[in-house]
Parts: structure tokens; sequence; C-alpha cells
């Protein structure tokens, strides 16, 4: 397997296919690279280098107990962008993974950077606050950890089977193939850096990360997620960001790179290329 360890002593797996020019992909919770699938083929195909990580604590990245937050996840993407040592790189972050590419950028800068695509993404800030007025509460995330603390595999299996692929809605066609992936995704990775990574992603503020980004930004969220609410992330996002722009979709999933893979693959490509 190929790893890189970080300045910390972890190991991080990754996956590297290809070659042309560069797009790095960072996952969501609590899931690993394996969630890429449908675009690390589509864009390999398409004749470019696709490398997905499995974050810290995440598939088969070290089961480290520490470590768990945003500024940890975004040395730890650079660790492997310069062991790669890649240039004029695309990264495109999933939820959680939106954040980390944000927090990347911010902190490590975007001289090997081109453009960058954050998808059902945590930013600027899940939790409601004082200045976050329209954030979810804080006992939803409590909630989170609680549940996991009791019964994790009950816990993700249901998130998969519901909310995260709108499978609870009204005549929704559940794939049992797909809640399975996602359960054993999560069942990968460590149970420690899952419950701290719930406070990662819910209570880190980007506003003044994505204040920093100058390269284009495609921001791309449904109004039907569930997980991550559209009217407290992407729109606000997009605002926030100097070069951003905001696709919107009706009805899609927080999962859509999954579920709704050829569209938000066109639409990637399209920004891409453009």
């Amino acid at each position: 397997m190929s790893t890189v360890t970080t300045k910390d002593g972890v190991e991080i797996f990754y996956k590297d296919w290809g070659k042309g020019q560069p797009i790095v992909f960072s996952h969501g919770w609590p899931l690993s690279a394996d969630d890429w699938d449908a675009q690390l083929l589509f864009f390999l195909g398409k004749g470019y280098r696709v490398i997905a990580h499995d974050r810290r604590g995440h598939g088969r990245s070290s089961q480290v107990g520490d470590g768990h937050d945003m500024d940890h996840y975004a040395d730890d993407l650079a660790a492997v962008t310069g062991q790669l040592e890649l240039q004029n790189a695309i990264h495109v972050g999933h939820s959680t993974g939106g954040g980390e590419v944000v927090r990347y950028l911010a902190r490590h800068g975007e001289n090997r950077v081109a453009k960058a695509a954050i998808i059902s993404a945590v930013p600027p800030l899940m939790v409601r606050t004082d200045a976050n007025p329209g954030g979810l509460p804080k006992e939803v995330f409590d909630d989170f950890q609680a549940q996991l603390a009791t019964n994790r595999s009950e816990f993700y299996r249901a998130v998969a089977a519901g909310p995260f692929y709108n499978y609870n809605r009204p005549g929704a066609k559940p794939s049992e193939a797909i809640i399975q992936n996602w359960w054993r995704q999560g069942m990968m990775g460590g149970a420690k850096a899952h419950h701290d990574g719930i406070v990662a992603f819910s209570q880190t503020d980007f506003t003044a990360d994505l204040g920093k980004i100058t390269i284009p930004v495609l921001v791309m969220h449904s109004e039907d997620d569930q997980i991550v609410p559209y009217a407290d992330a992407g729109p606000l996002s997009a605002k926030l960001l100097k070069n951003g722009t905001l696709k919107t979709y009706k009805g899609f999933p927080h999962g859509m790179p999954t579920t709704q893979a050829e569209s938000i693959n066109a639409d990637l490509l399209a920004f891409i290329e453009s």
C-alpha cells in the first residue's frame, strides 16, 4: 500500500493512478478514499492523474487517538501533496473533505493548486452560534456522538439507509449495495477518530479561510441536503470566496457524488476544463 508518514508519525494511505494534471479528492466523514470510486474512474478515463487518501483514523490510515481536527487534516493533505510533488492540482472535497480542502488552501497556500471544488461541504460553519443563527443546534451533534458511542454499527447503518442518500424520502428506491458500502467504509475506521471528527466538521469556523482563497472554487450543493443544510452552507461559502461559483441542485442527496455521479462528474469536468 502507498502511504506517507506525517510529522507526528501517522501513516496516511493514498491511491495515485494515471498521469496528467492531478485531481486530489478529500472524502467525507466517516468514509475513505473508496467513496470516490465513480470520480476516480471517470477522471482517470479523461486523462487526469487521480489521487485520493484516507483521512487519519479513517479507512487504511493509522487509527491514532489524537489529531482529529481540521488543522491536522489539512497538514496531512499537505504531506501527501508534498511527497507526490504535485503542481497545478485541482482539489475536490466532499462534506468534511470540503472543509479539509478549504483549511488546506488557507493554511498551506495556493501555489500548488489551480482550482478547487467543494461538494455538499461543511463550510462556513455548521453549528448554531450567535454569529451563525442559521446553523444546527449543538445538541444535534452531541446526539451523533452519543449514538456513535452506544452502537456505532447501528448508527452508521441508519445514516446510510436514511438521510445521507435521501433514501428516507417518499418514493425513494434505496440501494442495499450503496448502504452496505457506506457502512463498510465507516466501520473500517476508528471510533475515536470518528467521534472527534464530529466536533471537527461541526464546530470549525471556516469564514476566515474562505476569505483567503483567490483561486476559482466551484461550490456544489443540493437544496435537499439533509446532512449539511443548504441555506447555511453552499450560498454562504460562495459569497465569502473571492472567486467562487455556486452550482445548486434540486432533490439531490448529501451523497450525490455516488448516487448522482453522472451529473456531478459532468459538472466537475466542465468546471475543470473551463
